[in-house]
């Protein structure tokens, strides 16, 4: 293998540099300290999991199935099919029924990578920020978790976003009343989230006691309230399995309307819809850019573990959220690199004296050269007085016989 080829990164995966290292840090400082704030609590999962985890029931489909890392986890003859874990929500769903089933409700938050297959090229490790809200807390649960959402959006500073929200059960309910099979929901699913809309003139054909157009329902945006009136008015009767998900719609529409926010109704939201039961949501930021989904779960841990529990949750996508809030500031802090005018181990063991004292003064300080901490001062260490020279950007250069005087002249509280 050639020296170039030794160099490239596994396809689909790539490198995180130090300034979006320091902005990812920042959403994930803000994300938990939000968190922690609504009383939810940190856990991680492993990031290689049991394969029979996602085909439990039918937890995820075939086809994400086939977009997930797969292998034999060797042990002697005997192997175990294991994955990288391509989603949180089911393995946190895992980790409540083996570990806090019992409690009256579970708040728990993470921040962890998932991995899948990609055909478009782009990243296929995702770092989520995520929150599950476990028990049974009903539609209050949908309206705490799109609130968290947005109070940990405004923690970041991020105030242009369009909450989106859906119900699980509509689009199911009208293929259902169609006489589709599994098989050819899921296929029509796919189409209208592709945006072809023949299929919805496919279905009215299959319906014809209808006496208003299904395209209200598929083709215009809502907003809030009054929009699913009209959608209960004119389809409720021919489709009686609608009535339910959307007065569970209603209700979280109301409460967020009270509180100031108005969603968006869109049937057909986004896709991984296999275990969502209730209100979905995502949402957007001001460019279109998918900052967050999520929903309620109530039959998933159930799948994996047998006892049925509710619950409710959402992700942040970490690149995504990166690339929207600023470079943390940096300029607050003095930044220091600190030679010595020899390699002397006294001189050495001096310089690495003097870096401790300006980090506990609250400066930056490297003692060897780099560009990822470009130095505002050079901090020169010598073996014969004066011991210390200080130039900033290699100029005004000055003298001082004793470190308390370097601090002070960097402006650093002694």
């Amino acid at each position: 293998m050639s020296q170039t080829a030794e160099r490239q990164i596994a396809r689909g995966m790539r490198d995180v540099l130090p300034d979006e290292m320091d902005r990812t840090r920042a959403v994930e400082s803000a994300f938990a300290a939000t968190c922690r704030a609504w009383g939810y609590g940190e856990v991680r999962t492993p990031v290689i999991e049991p394969l029979h985890l996602f085909t439990a029931a039918g937890t995820l489909s075939p086809q994400t199935l086939d977009r997930i890392y797969s292998f034999l986890d060797w042990d002697g003859w005997s192997g175990e099919r294991v994955v990288l874990r391509p989603d949180s929500t089911i393995p946190v769903a895992r980790l409540y029924a083996d570990r806090l089933a019992g409690a009256r409700a579970a708040k728990l938050f993470y921040n962890q990578n998932v991995f899948r297959f990609t055909d478009d090229g782009s990243s296929r490790e995702e770092w989520q920020c995520g929150v599950e809200l476990i028990g049974d807390t009903g539609l209050a649960g949908d309206v705490e978790i799109v609130m968290l959402a947005l109070a940990a959006l405004r923690a970041l500073e991020i105030a242009d976003v369009r909450v989106r929200l859906s119900h699980a059960a509509i689009v199911r309910a009208v293929l259902a009343a169609a006489g589709l099979s599994a098989g050819e929901q899921a296929a029509a699913y796919d189409r209208l989230l592709d945006g072809d809309l023949t299929v919805v003139d496919e279905i009215e054909s299959r319906l014809p006691q209808l006496n208003a157009p299904l395209r209200l329902l598929f083709e215009v945006e809502g907003a809030g309230s009054g929009y699913l009136a009209n959608v209960r008015s004119a389809l409720a009767d021919a489709i009686p399995g609608l009535a339910q998900p959307l007065d569970d719609l209603a209700f979280v529409v109301e409460a967020l309307e009270a509180a100031g926010v108005r969603p968006v109704i869109q049937a057909v939201l986004m896709r991984s819809f296999e275990y969502y039961s209730g209100v979905v949501m995502k949402i957007d930021g001001g460019g279109g850019e998918r900052l967050a989904t999520g929903g309620r779960y109530d039959d998933l841990i159930g799948q994996v573990s047998g006892t049925r529990v509710p619950a409710s949750g959402f992700a942040f996508y970490m690149s995504t959220l990166a690339d929207l809030v600023p470079l943390p500031d940096r300029q607050s802090h003095a930044r220091v690199t600190i030679t010595t005018s020899s390699n002397a181990a006294q001189l050495l063991a001096a310089a690495h004296a003097a870096a401790d004292a300006l980090r506990a003064a609250g400066a930056i300080v490297s003692t060897t050269p780099g560009d990822a901490s470009a130095a505002d001062y050079t901090l020169r260490c010598r073996d014969a007085g004066p011991r210390f020279e200080l130039s900033r950007d290699g100029v005004e250069t000055r003298s001082f016989d004793t470190l308390p005087q370097v601090i002070a002249a960097l402006g650093l509280p002694s």
